[in-house]
C-alpha cells in the first residue's frame, strides 16, 4: 500500500487486490450509481483499478482508493482524474469522489476534496482543478462548494 495523502480520517491511496470486492459492491449501489452510467461488472472494477494505479505512477496522482484510517474500511475513492471527453472546460484535471452511500453524511468526501486540491496545487503545481456533476446531484454539488 502506497499512501498518497493522509487526513485526519482517511488514506488516500494506491489500489490493492483487496480492493476489487468492497469497490464492486460500492458499485452496485443504486444511491452511489444514481447519476453515473450504471453500475461496474467485476471486469469493469478491476480494470478501473488497474487503470488508476498505472496513472498513478505516470501522472503522479489518480482517483485513490480511500479507506478509513480507523478501520482500514474501503470507501470509495477522491482524487483527481483527466476526463476523456470534450467540453469547454477541458482538459483540465477534475476532482471526482464516489464513497459508498453508507459513508455519506459524514464529512469524508469534503475531508479527502480539500486534501487533494491542496496535493494538486500545492504539491505537484497543477494551475486548475475542475469538477462538474449534474444540477439535481446536490450531495457532490454540496462538497464543491
Amino acid at each position: 500500500m502506497t499512501i498518497i495523502i493522509e487526513t485526519e480520517r482517511l488514506y488516500l491511496r494506491t489500489w490493492e487486490p483487496r480492493d476489487t470486492q468492497p469497490y464492486w459492491i460500492i458499485n452496485q449501489d443504486a444511491k452511489v450509481v444514481e447519476f453515473l452510467s450504471g453500475s461496474m461488472i467485476m471486469e469493469e472494477v478491476k480494470q478501473f483499478m488497474d487503470r488508476a494505479n498505472q496513472q498513478q505512477e505516470t501522472k503522479v496522482f489518480t482517483l485513490w482508493a480511500t479507506e478509513l484510517k480507523e478501520t482500514h474500511e474501503l470507501i470509495g475513492f477522491i482524487g483527481l482524474n483527466y476526463p476523456n471527453w470534450d467540453a469547454h472546460f477541458l482538459p483540465a484535471p477534475e476532482i471526482s469522489w464516489r464513497l459508498g452511500s453508507q459513508f455519506w453524511g459524514k464529512g469524508y468526501a469534503t475531508e479527502g476534496a480539500k486534501a487533494t486540491l491542496a496535493f494538486g496545487f500545492n504539491t505537484i503545481g497543477l494551475d486548475e482543478i475542475v469538477s462538474f456533476t449534474v444540477p439535481m446531484n446536490q450531495r457532490s454539488l454540496r462538497v464543491m462548494e
